[in-house]
């Protein structure tokens, strides 16, 4: 384990999911070296899509280079999609993070800065068949690597794909230590997930969450028509097989 200071930003936005990125939170940031920025385009309250304010501790400009980008998802994604300024600094600050990360429909927000053009990626199950508008693979796992690309499903998730980024950044070791420190045992009070939930239910979900889909599809759209005509974004290729050797899904 190496005594290097671990520069890991996780990018803060109003109307974000905190959980998406609070739950990461919590585990890297008790990793051995850690120093962690929450970043927004200035020092100055946000607030979550639920009403809970957040102070970022960064901004963009002063930002050093990263080894984790970590990304979240939430209501507010939309309107960050068609935001030159975030979107500029979302493609960039990944372009050189040894880690491009996600929860949720923080993918989203990658793929719209052209950083997962060909990766697979997790997903919220709500907006997961969106990826690939985006050129990228949507996968239906709770977390997916692929080569330096590590995602998280919908909100929970992130807690999961904390975990397994900390064992990539710091080992097994530390990682498992850090999972018995916080107790992290969940044990849910119903067992009912996208797989297996009354077909009713889930039609019923999506029937409530229409609007917010099909504006999350529009700016989708908008995101790849800039990415095709050469605007924000930089279309990341897939390198070929002798160098993806760390391309499994979990």
């Amino acid at each position: 384990m190496s005594a290097k200071t671990l520069e890991i930003g996780i990018l803060f936005f109003p109307g974000m999911t905190q959980l998406d990125v609070t739950g990461p939170f919590e585990v890297l940031a008790r990793l051995p070296g850690a120093r962690i920025h929450l970043l927004w385009k200035r020092i100055e309250p946000i607030t979550s899509d639920v009403g809970l304010t957040l102070m970022p501790t960064t901004a963009f400009k002063d930002c050093p280079k990263l080894d984790v980008l970590c990304v979240g998802g939430g209501p507010g994604q939309m309107a960050l999609m068609d935001d030159t300024e975030v979107m500029t600094f979302v493609a960039e600050a990944g372009a050189t993070a040894r880690y491009v990360t996600s929860v949720c429909a923080g993918c989203l927000i990658l793929a719209g800065a052209g950083l997962l053009d060909g990766y697979r990626s997790a997903c919220h199950w709500l907006s997961r068949d969106q990826l690939t508008i985006l050129g990228a693979v949507p996968v239906a796992d709770r977390i997916v690597m692929d080569r330096n690309r590590i995602s998280g499903g919908g909100v929970t998730a992130g807690i999961d794909f904390a975990f397994r980024l900390a064992a990539e950044l710091c080992g097994d070791d530390v990682a498992k230590r850090l999972q018995l420190f916080l107790e992290y045992d969940p044990k849910p009070p119903f067992d009912i997930n996208e797989r297996n939930a009354p077909a009713e239910l889930i039609a019923e979900i999506r029937a409530s969450a229409r609007p917010m889909l099909e504006e999350r599809l529009r700016s989708s759209e908008r995101a790849m028509a800039r990415l095709r005509n050469g605007g924000i974004g930089l279309r990341h290729k897939v390198p070929d097989e002798a160098s993806a050797d760390r391309g499994e899904s979990s």
